[in-house]
C-alpha cells in the first residue's frame, strides 16, 4: 500500500464525499460498520480503496488477493488516468441514476460501476503486454458481474453503466468519455474477422437496453440509440436511431444525451 499523500486527500472532494457518507451509512446500519470500514474507511486514498475491492472481489482459488492487490497497486501508480476515470465515473452515476443518491453507492454496491474500474486495470495489462493476466481478469469480472469487457477495448471516464447485466464491449471497440448505457448492450463484431472489427463509440452518447452496435462502425458524438436498435452503420453525430436495423428517426433531442439520459423517441406516423 502507497503511503498516504494528505496533500491529494485534502483537494480530492469525490473521496472526501465518500468517507463522509461511508461514517454516516455505519451510523445508520451498525451491522454494515465493518464493511465500510474495509471497503472505505480504512483506506486514505480513493487508489487504495480501488486496489482494494479490484483485490478483494477477484480474488479466487488459483489467484490470491495479496497478488492481485499488487497487480491493482502497480497499475494505479503507474497510470494515474485510472483513478482519475474512476472519480469521474462516480460523479457520472450519481448525477445520471436516479437511483443513485450517495457517492458511495457505485463504488460499494454498483456492479457496472466496479466492473468497470476492474476493467481498467485489466486495459493496463493488456497494454503492458501481460496478455494472460488481462485474460484472468476478463474472465473474473464476467464471473462475478456478468459484464465481458475484453482487456483490449478502449474505455473513456465519465461513464454510466445502468444495471450492467449482459454487457459485452469487444477487443477493438472505443468508447468515448460521458457515455451512458444500459443493460445487455453489445458492442461486437460481425463476423470472424481478427482486425478493427468493433465500433467506435464517440463522447456523450447514450445507448439503450439491449441496443446491438456491430462491426467497425462510427457511432457520432451525442447521439442516442434506441433500445434494441440494431446498428450496423456509421450514425451521424447529435442525431437519434432506432429499429432493426436502425435507422435515423430524428435530432439527438439535446445537446448531450448521455447525461439528460431521456430514452422516449417521437416517431411520426406514416399518416401524419
Amino acid at each position: 500500500m502507497r503511503m498516504p499523500s494528505k496533500k491529494l486527500h485534502s483537494i480530492d472532494p469525490v473521496w472526501d464525499r465518500i468517507t463522509v457518507e461511508a461514517r454516516q451509512a455505519a451510523q445508520d446500519e451498525p451491522v454494515l460498520g465493518g464493511l465500510t470500514h474495509s471497503s472505505v474507511l480504512q483506506h486514505d486514498l480513493l487508489e487504495d480503496a480501488l486496489a482494494y475491492h479490484f483485490a478483494q472481489k477477484l480474488a479466487s482459488v488459483e489467484m490470491s488477493e495479496q497478488i492481485l492487490r499488487e497487480v491493482a497497486d502497480t497499475a494505479l501508480a503507474d497510470d494515474p488516468r485510472i483513478a482519475t476515470a474512476a472519480r469521474a465515473d462516480i460523479v457520472a452515476t450519481y448525477e445520471r441514476d436516479p437511483a443513485c443518491d450517495r457517492f458511495l453507492q457505485p463504488l460499494m454496491f454498483f456492479k457496472g460501476y466496479r466492473a468497470v474500474q476492474a476493467s481498467r486495470i485489466g486495459h493496463w495489462l493488456w497494454m503492458e503486454g501481460r496478455r494472460d493476466l488481462a485474460y484472468f481478469v476478463q474472465m473474473r469480472i464476467s464471473e462475478l458481474f456478468g459484464v465481458d469487457i475484453h482487456p483490449g477495448a478502449q474505455i473513456g471516464r465519465g461513464i454510466m453503466i445502468d444495471h450492467a447485466h449482459s454487457i459485452v464491449i469487444g477487443e477493438t471497440a472505443v468508447v468515448g468519455d460521458n457515455v451512458s448505457m444500459l443493460h445487455s448492450v453489445t458492442l461486437g463484431g460481425t463476423g470472424k474477422e481478427d482486425d478493427d472489427r468493433h465500433p467506435k463509440i464517440g463522447d456523450g452518447v447514450l445507448i439503450g437496453a439491449g441496443a446491438k452496435v456491430l462491426g467497425n462502425i462510427k457511432i457520432g458524438h451525442c447521439s442516442r440509440i434506441a433500445a434494441g436498435s440494431v446498428v450496423l452503420e456509421d450514425v451521424p453525430p447529435k442525431t437519434t436511431v432506432a429499429g432493426v436495423p436502425a435507422r435515423i428517426v430524428g435530432e439527438a433531442g439535446c445537446a448531450q444525451p448521455s447525461t439528460m439520459m431521456d430514452q422516449l423517441i417521437g416517431i411520426r406516423s406514416s399518416d401524419d
